[in-house]
């Protein structure tokens, strides 16, 4: 397929899991993609696996100089960018009563701050067309027991798209939000613990956990003009978890 022919596509979080299924699909449906993260080893693996249409960026999406960087370097090497799936994202796990401001300012300041600024610093380099494609979860639709802090990021992303679909009037440029479900993805299983994250994907109505590449053809679609009369939405690729 190259419904993403001459495209360029910027994922943060993209050296691992969803993230970097989803360059890997933008790829192979024609994209160029940068890929943004903090750690250089899983971004030089990432690159083996991605080949030639694939540039590495290492920063935080909370790090604004690190985020001006990224699209100085795209600006400088493609002139523009198409795609921007601001994917990067922490949390862990702690009850009402145990929350620390350290937990609070890490989790709110990569899942919200830094998608904030993944964006905003995005639009001078986007153009009637582009689209931007905000990670959710489902834990914005639910609450999860010892989960609230992460929780309240997704919440408040779902509400970023929703607004901000409305600042984006008269651009061209659409903006929608990919919430999976339970994923096999590292990070989720190191938060979760292996075995109570298979007991949750086995209690959704497809009965498993999700692959990454599931999510990232959703992100495709998401990406693609097959979607271009979608803004402000929500796409949950989840199994059924937070739809029953």
């Amino acid at each position: 397929m190259d419904r993403l022919a001459g495209k360029t596509a910027v994922v943060t979080g993209g050296g691992s899991g969803i993230g970097l299924a989803s360059a890997k699909r933008f790829i192979d449906e024609g994209a160029f993609v940068y890929i943004f993260g903090r750690r250089q080893e899983l971004l030089d693996t990432a690159l083996q696996t991605l080949g030639d249409n694939a540039r590495a960026v290492r920063g935080s999406v909370s790090d604004l100089a690190d985020l001006d960087r990224l699209y100085e370097t795209v600006r400088a090497e493609r002139g523009g960018v198409d795609i921007v799936l601001a994917n990067a994202g922490t949390g862990s796990f702690a009850p009402l009563g145990a929350i620390t401001p350290e937990q609070y300012e890490q989790t709110f300041d990569i899942n919200v701050k830094g998608v904030i600024f993944t964006v905003q610093k995005a639009l001078p380099l986007m153009k009637a067309g582009g689209s931007i494609i905000l990670t959710g979860s489902t834990t914005g639709e639910m609450g999860t027991p010892q989960f609230s802090v992460y929780s309240a990021t997704k919440a408040a992303v779902r509400n970023l798209a929703r607004s901000w679909a409305q600042d984006l009037r008269g651009t061209g440029i659409r903006v929608n939000v990919l919430s999976p479900g339970p994923t096999r993805t590292d990070l989720a299983l190191d938060v979760v613990g292996a075995e109570a994250f298979e007991e949750l994907g086995a209690s959704t109505p497809l009965g498993r956990l999700g692959n990454p590449s599931e999510t990232a053809g959703a992100a495709a679609f998401l990406a693609s003009d097959d979607s271009s009369y979608m803004t402000g939405s929500e796409l949950f690729v989840d199994g059924g978890l937070a739809q029953i």
